[in-house]
């Protein structure tokens, strides 16, 4: 059996960018994942120093791979005691409980026992037995975790219970890095965190960035159409992201938290446009998860996002929005006004 992890640029997406000479794009294994970040002409060590310090950050408050982070200790404490953390991580938790309120619960922060019986993407990939699953599945609610304002503390009300936030802690930490870019009056750049991609401003001469939307039949960097945007945050969750191949069968890593195995509904990815990528982060996977029927109305209805799904039967449909920034380049899909 083999795990398989995504690659440099294409878990969302891969970026179609003109070959002009530039200061190098500075990258760094930081998040479980490979970030790339490139400034373009407005680039200096000082700013990228600040920027990647900005992701360690983060991810030692919200990784739940590192020992001792906050995520960490509210999971070792789960069904014992509410658990002292940073205020960001509040900020997080609160817009996961509320995507998993408007998903009622296909999108849930405390999908961790399943992830960890799982392990998809660890080199110890595994089907878990049904009554492991069954007792995983058990523990997933996201109603039962609870957060304290005054004392600035998380609590999981039963022992066993883990959150886990890779499904949006990358989209946060891309919006944090945004935040500095303003700062810093950078006028374009390229934010990739794994895949979760931030197109900031504009390329030289007012154009729209281009970002190729990956072809999740084919190998990493193979895409069947573009998006141009420009501060837009572009996140796709699909079959092909990460995946165990177990005797011969491929498992991707969106684990249905009706079931506890992996979704199957007839979909090869989600391609989320955002203004915040912590949205196009959580909403990836919320809209998979819950499947084109329940979720088509749902993104509709937001008026900070858009969607492009791919079926796999190989036609696309989106909402209007994400079909007027989108141009198919591969005649192996239809799209589906």
């Amino acid at each position: 059996m083999k795990a398989l992890i995504p690659s440099l640029l294409t878990c969302c997406g891969c970026l179609l960018l003109a070959c002009t000479p530039s200061p190098p794009a500075q990258s760094e294994l930081v998040l479980g994942t490979i970030c790339r970040i490139n400034l373009y002409d407005q680039g200096s060590p000082k700013l990228y120093n600040a920027l990647f310090s900005r992701l360690r950050e983060i991810d030692t408050t919200m990784s739940v791979n590192q020992a001792d982070t906050a995520v960490d200790r509210i999971n070792q404490n789960a069904g014992i005691r509410p658990v002292p953390v940073p205020l960001e991580l509040i900020a997080v938790l609160d817009q996961a409980l509320a995507y998993a309120a408007l998903s009622q619960g296909a999108f849930d922060p405390t999908v961790g026992p399943l992830v960890q019986r799982w392990a998809i993407g660890s080199e110890h990939p595994r089907i878990p037995e049904a009554a492991e699953i069954d007792e995983a599945l058990s523990l997933i609610n996201w109603q039962d975790v609870v957060i304290d304002r005054d004392s600035a503390s998380v609590f999981l009300r039963r022992s066993g219970m883990a959150l886990d936030l890779g499904a949006i802690a990358k989209g946060y930490a891309a919006d944090a890095l945004v935040e500095i870019l303003q700062a810093a009056r950078i006028t374009g750049a390229i934010i990739d965190l794994g895949g979760n991609i931030f197109a900031y401003g504009v390329k030289q001469q007012d154009l729209s960035w281009s970002i190729g939307v990956q072809n999740p039949l084919d190998s990493r960097g193979t895409y069947l159409g573009v998006l141009s945007v420009r501060n837009k945050s572009v996140v796709t969750s699909g079959v092909y992201e990460r995946y165990a191949e177990i005797n011969g069968k491929r498992y991707h890593h969106i684990l249905s938290t009706k079931d506890g195995y992996p979704v199957s509904n007839g979909l090869l990815s989600v391609t989320i446009i955002a203004d915040r990528s912590i949205d196009a982060d959580a909403l990836s996977t919320t809209v998979f998860a819950m499947g084109y029927e329940k979720s088509h109305s749902l993104v509709e209805s937001l008026d900070h996002a858009e969607a492009l799904f791919i079926f796999e039967d190989t036609h696309i449909q989106g909402t209007p929005g994400a079909l007027a920034q989108f141009t198919l380049r591969d005649p192996q899909f239809t799209l589906i006004p």
